[in-house]
């Protein structure tokens, strides 16, 4: 598992747990944690970490965060209802 210091990767993970990525805009129950926050629970199976960093921000970075998968937050419309509803989401970005 890698999880990169805060203050080398400039780690900002914005955490939403609500019952799913279905609300479109809606910022309520968005809030954000530390990597020592998401450390405890990165064995809970109802966790997806969604990364959410850009173009060559994503592919020049030697630091991922194990099980992440990468997503375009530009393209949200594209995979929003690609994701199980009843899951915890953490998306992250630089």
């Amino acid at each position: 598992m890698i999880i990169p210091r805060l203050s080398l990767f400039g780690l900002l993970i914005a955490m939403l747990i609500m019952t799913g990525l279905a609300a479109s805009s809606a910022v309520a129950g968005v809030g954000l944690m530390t990597k020592d926050d998401l450390k405890p629970m990165l064995d809970d199976p109802d966790l997806v970490i969604l990364d959410v960093r850009a173009g060559k921000d994503w592919k020049s970075s030697e630091f991922k965060i194990k099980g992440a998968t990468h997503v375009e937050s530009n393209k949200y419309a594209d995979w929003k209802g690609t994701y199980p509803k009843d899951k915890k989401y953490v998306l992250y970005c630089a």
